[in-house]
């Protein structure tokens, strides 16, 4: 039976032992260039899938992330940084790791063979036709993320299958597919290297433009962080200032105003009469900065030139 992708043997690892430690590393450095680059040639499906996500997640659904071992790690790390960064809400991410809370700190290979108890955790969660899911394994055959899937996509769930070989359950049964086809590992079936930084890159690529769908993005800042330490509040000031053209100080004095919103100060900042007026502006444009800020002008010419 022929190897998988992820299990096939590198040649240029062969004599690898051998070899002092700076070449080993330089082998190393360039496999994890030569695995990024897959990402490439699965854009069109990765903003389908931003899509999908963004289109549940406006309205008013969750987002479920399911995997096992090492790519229930990098799930794990895009789905716990989504509040933070881009304001979803936490009981919004929903993520599912085959071992469970124990998984966090020891990874045991068993869990991840249980397709019934994905599928139970899948029902437990109560899943439904507003959600979607996004299971991923280097393989593509893992039982666990397999009835992660199936199970969302039983209930109506919009489903997303992410794996490193082609043509495996995983991308064919799932409604948008995603093939990061990487080298063979330089240790051969090591996926967290080359599968696992591709992945990594994939729903970095993936949540960042599910973040700009939704209006948590504008002109490459994010205008809808949590701000809860010092080092956001001071980001947010800058992003507030760059945006509505005023000092650090100035933004720092909307941002209180408005409770931490950047959308809010920036807003206020632009003009708007008070906080419940932007949020009414925001209200009305889907929560999205640019059209509240040019809804937000076009009141201030139409006021104007009423008045001449």
């Amino acid at each position: 039976m022929a190897l998988t992708g992820t299990e096939a043997v590198n040649a240029k690892a062969k004599g690898l032992d051998l070899q002092p430690p700076a070449a080993i590393l330089r082998l190393l450095a360039d496999a994890q260039v030569e695995a990024a680059k897959s990402v490439q040639a699965a854009i069109a499906e990765i903003a389908q899938s931003a899509e999908l996500a963004a289109q549940r997640l406006a309205a008013g659904g969750r987002l479920f992330y399911a995997a096992a071992g090492s790519s229930a790690l990098m799930a794990l790390a895009d789905a716990l940084e989504l509040p933070g960064t881009y304001g979803i809400p936490h009981e919004r991410v929903v993520v599912l790791i085959a071992g469970g809370r124990q998984a966090f700190v020891d990874l045991p290979g068993a869990p991840e063979d249980d397709a019934a108890q994905a599928a139970k955790e899948v029902t437990d969660n109560g899943l439904n036709a507003g959600d979607c899911l996004i299971a991923l394994s280097a393989s593509g055959t893992t039982p666990y993320a397999l009835g992660a899937l199936e199970e969302a996509s039983k209930r109506g769930g919009a489903t997303i299958g992410v794996a490193n070989n082609a043509g495996t359950p995983l991308v064919t049964r799932a409604d948008v597919g995603i093939v990061l086809a990487t080298p063979p590992e330089i240790v051969a079936g090591s996926t967290r290297m080359g599968a696992g930084t591709a992945q990594k890159i994939a729903l970095n690529m993936f949540s960042t433009l599910v973040a700009v769908h939704l209006g948590h993005v504008h002109d490459g800042y994010m205008v809808n962080l949590r701000v809860d330490n010092m080092k956001l509040r001071k980001r947010a000031a800058r992003i507030v200032s760059a945006i509505a053209g005023c000092s650090e100080e100035e933004a720092a004095g909307f941002l209180e105003k408005a409770g931490g919103s950047v959308k809010i100060a920036v807003l206020l900042a632009a003009g708007a009469k008070n906080v419940a007026a932007a949020d009414e502006l925001l209200e009305g444009t889907d929560h999205k900065l640019r059209p509240a800020l040019a809804s937000l002008e076009e009141g201030s010419i139409s006021s104007r030139q009423n008045r001449t």
